[in-house]
């Protein structure tokens, strides 16, 4: 019985045995879940494990990989703030356009015309004479491009390529930023009232212009207005041809009083227009003012008795004057004879189809009157 007992007690029963089973099986899964919820934590404070390095690589850098980081970010900085080669595709950068021949037939493209060939063959000489092209409007607007770089050209003739108002306008602003161009032809082009205001603009703007041919472009009284002003501020040009306009009356007046304090200019050509009556006189006590200009021509106006007599009393005042061109001038309507056609017999020794040149070695003030038939300049 005693063995029995023992027995009994030191072998447990199955029901037991699996129920003890049972605990045991719940208690290690609880602990294993309690492993891995605890490793989840660790892995997410230290992160991936591909991006994590083991303690004795970083040892073993002593930071040489955050080093090589902030160079790499020092790199990338430097990169956009500096222009490379490979950013241009491994080409090489162009030299500087002095000519702008580039952004001449990127103008071209952009404005649907056909690039001048003449224009890029002659753009390196110091003169461009392009007369009779044909550039109109748009290709003088694409012309006007490149010249305000431009440092070859120091002479742009245009003459006759029917630019008017909007190719007038191009040049000028063209004119305000180029600083080498000092001789600029614009005759025959149609310009009109608004060219001439843009021209205007530019002699206020501009200083480096010396001579400026405006003949044969439309101009009216108002054209005189804008360019009368103009004269004013401008003392670097010395040489303004307006002939072959329909300046007027009112003209005369405008450009009389300009003239009248004009610094600049040396020469003055109104030649075939329409100046007479009481622009004349104004004209003539303009010129009787100024100190500056030496050679006027102001044929084909009709200026008339009174302007004539204006004239005549302007040459003995003025002592500065050397030309003066006042050839063919009626005074009055009607049938007249070759005699009484000119402003001269109303001076001293009245002359038929004259010059009137101021010889400055006479000393007497008196204008020395000689016949010819020669143009103005």
């Amino acid at each position: 019985m005693v063995d029995g007992k023992k027995l009994a007690v030191e072998v447990p029963l199955p029901s037991v045995l699996e129920d003890d089973d049972a605990e045991t099986e719940r208690s290690e899964r609880l602990q294993l879940g309690e492993q891995r919820s605890s490793q989840t934590e660790v892995d997410d404070v230290r992160g991936p494990k591909d991006q994590r390095s083991s303690p004795d690589s970083n040892v073993r850098d002593g930071g040489e990989g955050q080093g090589e980081e902030e160079e790499e970010e020092e790199h990338v900085t430097s990169d956009e703030d500096y222009d490379t080669d490979l950013e241009l595709g491994g080409e090489e950068k162009e030299g500087y356009d002095l000519t702008g021949r580039t952004c001449y037939l990127k103008a071209c493209e952009k404005l649907q015309v056909v690039p001048a060939s003449y224009f890029l063959q002659n753009m390196g000489n110091s003169e461009l004479s392009m007369v009779h092209h044909g550039l109109g409007p748009q290709g003088t607007k694409a012309l006007a491009v490149p010249l305000v770089t431009n440092t070859s050209i120091l002479r742009l003739n245009l003459r006759d390529n029917w630019i008017e108002g909007m190719g007038g306008a191009a040049i000028a602003e063209m004119l305000k930023e180029n600083c080498y161009i000092t001789e600029v032809d614009l005759s025959d082009n149609n310009l009109g009232d608004s060219g001439a205001a843009a021209m205007a603009g530019m002699l206020k703007e501009n200083g480096t212009l010396v001579s400026l041919n405006l003949s044969g472009n439309h101009f009216t009284d108002r054209s005189a207005e804008h360019l009368g002003s103009a004269l004013l501020t401008n003392t670097k040009l010395q040489h303004l041809d307006l002939s072959y306009n329909t300046l007027g009356e009112r003209a005369g007046q405008c450009l009389g009083d300009s003239l009248s304090e004009s610094l600049g200019l040396r020469s003055l050509s109104l030649a075939w227009n329409c100046i007479r009556g009481r622009g004349a006189e104004l004209l003539a006590n303009g010129l009787e003012g100024n100190v500056f200009l030496r050679k006027v021509d102001l044929s084909f106006n009709g200026f008339g008795k009174e302007g004539a007599i204006a004239v005549g009393r302007a040459l003995k005042e003025n002592c500065v004057l050397e030309e003066l061109n006042v050839r063919s001038h009626p005074h009055r309507h009607g049938p007249q004879s070759k005699q009484d056609n000119q402003i001269p017999q109303y001076w001293e020794e009245p002359n038929p189809e004259c010059w009137v040149l101021w010889d400055p070695s006479v000393l007497t003030g008196k204008p020395r009157i000689s016949c010819g038939s020669a143009g103005f300049l």
